[in-house]
């Protein structure tokens, strides 16, 4: 265990997680609560899909500005600065909740205004680990980062579906609010070494963005690994957009059940971000890749065809636990292999493959599921994430011989051979 946490011998890396795990424990709960007032006020899985939509599309859209801002200026500020808002953004939808003012259409601008924010968060957030650690600790880091995130996605969502049922939604935006305090307070306690504005900022901004593009799209290894990541957001997260439909008319469980459903992935996720703390490096992360994404859309199939409660908490497990794997080895084996002068850049188009394809998915699974049901809709999403899954790992061989180039060549030769 004490190798296992090394990277929280950095005191800078020890306030952003321990904020980080608040501030996303109130995020988890505020993601189901959205989802269980948008449902309630509607009764339609098409508005699930449309309000998530309206909540991602801004990162797909914005993120590559994002990340060409990250390697730029500082990260800090940056960070200071969008969880700020983030947090008046969370008040907001509390007040408007509490005083049973809120309808649909405050919910999508309010979701809109927060996927900006993130566009601008998420690219730093990403780049800002590696500020944080020695090098040599960055697969730990990354490592410990999906637990965290994997353990507020499992004490989340209980929260909520508990919040929910007895005292109802806007207390969980709230409590959501509040939570943003201590990754602020975090951030201000930190002594982060002064990062001068980059003379990339002389260049002109488009012209930064499309190095991270072409960068890329020419390194092969990265390419594919950001691209599967897509289709896994593509075909298989909008799983969550469509568990209250699930809860409510499949296991007939109600916004207690939807927090146990959650909570189950959560429970799966958060082994697996475990697991993944065991690493010392990258060596055979791609055929775990790859391997994962294809239990996620197996395991995804077989949800969608149960209607007994405890057996779909039990393949939920599964679900989260390949899905983590998936995420967290792609981003560790991306870092490994971006240049910092384009990290922020690289980790954009992470994000924006990652977060933006899924409210594309997010919008047709919406659509689908009311007009086939939404676990035809799951079980087709599935499907989709296996034959992803298969053609990566056709082509998995030549993508090793072309990591191991980058990883060699990386500044140090760390990660490289931490990889032996």
């Amino acid at each position: 265990m004490p190798a296992a946490l090394r990277s929280l011998g950095h005191k800078n890396y020890r306030l952003f997680y321990g904020g980080q795990l608040i501030s996303l424990t109130g995020t988890w709960m505020q993601i189901v609560a959205q989802s269980w007032l948008v449902y309630r006020l509607t009764g339609s899985a098409a508005t699930l899909g449309f309000v998530a939509f309206a909540g991602q599309i801004p990162g797909f859209l914005l993120a590559p500005i994002g990340g060409a801002v990250a390697d730029s200026f500082s990260r800090h500020r940056i960070l200071v600065t969008t969880q700020t808002a983030a947090m008046l953004l969370a008040f907001a939808l509390a007040a408007l909740t509490l005083t049973g003012t809120v309808a649909v259409w405050h919910v999508y601008l309010l979701a809109g205004l927060l996927g900006v924010v993130n566009a601008f968060d998420i690219p730093s957030r990403q780049a800002f680990v590696a500020d944080l650690v020695k090098r040599e600790d960055l697969v730990n880091a990354i490592a410990l980062n999906s637990s965290m995130i994997n353990g507020a996605r499992l004490v989340g969502p209980a929260l909520a579906g508990l919040l929910v049922a007895t005292i109802g939604e806007g207390w969980c935006f709230f409590v959501n609010a509040v939570s943003y305090v201590a990754v602020i307070a975090g951030l201000l306690r930190m002594r982060v070494a002064r990062r001068e504005a980059s003379a990339e900022t002389e260049r002109s901004p488009v012209r930064r963005v499309v190095e991270g593009f072409s960068f890329v799209g020419r390194t092969g290894p990265i390419r594919a690994l950001i691209v599967l990541l897509g289709l896994m957001s593509l075909f298989g997260l909008p799983y969550t957009v469509l568990m209250p439909v699930f809860a409510d008319r499949i296991l007939r469980v109600g916004a207690g059940g939807l927090g146990v459903l959650l909570g189950a992935a959560g429970v799966g996720a958060l082994g697996a971000a475990l697991l993944l703390l065991a690493r010392r490096g990258v060596r055979g992360m791609g055929r775990w890749v790859a391997l994962s994404s294809a239990g996620f859309g197996a395991s995804l199939v077989l949800f969608s065809q149960l209607e007994d409660f405890r057996l779909a908490v039990g393949v939920l497990v599964f679900v989260g636990f390949s899905m983590i794997v998936q995420i967290a080895s792609s981003n560790t084996l991306v870092q490994a292999m971006a240049p910092d002068a384009l990290r922020g850049r690289v980790m954009a188009v992470y994000s924006m493959m990652f977060l933006g394809m899924a409210p594309v998915g997010a919008l047709f699974a919406g659509w689908m599921a009311e007009r086939m049901g939404a676990a035809n809709t799951v079980a087709l999403g599935g499907v989709g994430c296996i034959l992803s899954a298969l053609v990566f790992s056709l082509r998995l061989p030549a993508l090793r011989r072309e990591a191991r180039k980058l990883l060699v060549a990386d500044e140090g030769g760390t990660v490289a051979e931490s990889s032996r």
